[in-house]
């Protein structure tokens, strides 16, 4: 007789004789890695597990990445504490089971959400919850086919891919089109499902979305918030945080402000942050892009012109001011 997988939800049933394949990646459910060369499998402190893993170095990528987002930053810390307080427990053979971090992360676009999930992949990998520590990014276009028998291989094929990692799915409310009697999401809902259950030591998923939109598909989809066990919220950037976020964007482009233009830009967030479709961080780094783009008209009708570094390097108020916010708005 078989030995189903999981004989009660979240927890492990004994293995048959003949140990159960995951249909998905054809893993064996239940092994265990040896890690006898392992320096974290002989850690017996905190301080050991942190030298071993370098997971504070991510920490420190993710404060330097990201401006703001407190809340967010102690939950992925708070997530972190646990697995070195997990790795512990494990080397001195104390039973636990692995820890559920499915995520939910909601909020508008160009919150940083997408780096959080590769950090959080960094921070999985180094701490030994998942193999490979890379982070495969969908949508539902990867998941979901469009005739009978698509759907089933392009998630399992998609599921594969990440599995060692993090599958982050954005607007992952998509999935779901209860108003379609012939949609197929539901089909992929089930099979991620199943493998967020059984297959949660090796693959943590990341669902993404409004958060209006994303409280709507747990509401029709009870069995995947049963699942997700930390919903984090990234709000909006300020203005002045905003302004921060250029600054970092700038120096890692080798560009600088001149004299008055960061004020300029002050100017042109405190409109454009009121206007539709703004996109935090994503809408800076574009309003970036244009400014370079008038720069370097500026710059190029200077044809005889020896230029500089500073010339070169500098955006000046007259590339802020040509933006088209500045002509729509008093």
């Amino acid at each position: 007789m078989n030995t189903p997988l999981y004989a009660i939800p979240g927890q492990r049933a004994p293995l048959a004789d003949a140990p159960s394949k995951n249909p998905v990646t054809g893993t064996v459910a239940g092994t265990v890695a040896d890690t006898d060369g392992d320096p974290l499998s002989r850690a017996r402190s905190v301080a050991e597990v942190l030298a071993h893993s370098q997971v504070e170095s991510v920490m420190d990528l993710l404060d330097r990445d990201l401006v703001g987002l407190a809340p967010v930053k102690q939950r992925i810390r708070d997530i972190a504490a646990l697995l070195v307080i997990d790795r512990l427990r494990r080397n001195l053979g104390l039973a636990a089971q692995a820890p559920s971090l499915h995520m939910c992360f909601t909020g508008n676009p160009g919150t940083g959400k997408t780096t959080v999930a590769m950090r959080m992949a960094e921070i999985l990998q180094r701490l030994g919850h998942c193999r490979k520590g890379h982070l495969v990014a969908v949508t539902r276009d990867d998941l979901v086919g469009q005739y009978i028998g698509h759907t089933a291989p392009k998630t399992k094929e998609v599921l594969k891919k990440a599995m060692g990692g993090v599958l982050f799915i954005d607007e992952a409310y998509y999935l779901y089109r209860p108003e379609n009697e012939r949609d197929y999401g539901q089909e992929a809902i089930e099979i991620l499902l199943q493998v967020m259950e059984n297959q949660r030591d090796d693959l943590v998923v990341i669902l993404a979305g409004y958060k209006d939109r994303m409280d709507t598909f747990f509401q029709s989809n009870p069995g995947v918030s049963s699942r997700i066990a930390h919903h984090l919220d990234f709000p909006d950037y300020s203005v002045d945080e905003l302004l921060d976020i250029s600054g970092h964007m700038l120096d890692a482009q080798h560009y600088r402000w001149g004299e008055g233009a960061r004020e300029a830009f002050d100017a042109y967030l405190q409109r454009r942050t009121q206007q539709p479709h703004f996109a935090n961080a994503r809408s800076v780094r574009n309003a970036l892009d244009r400014a370079r783009l008038r720069q370097a008209s500026r710059l190029f009708a200077q044809r005889d012109r020896h230029l500089d570094e500073a010339d070169l390097c500098t955006l000046e108020v007259a590339d802020i001011r040509a933006s088209r916010v500045f002509q729509t708005q008093p």
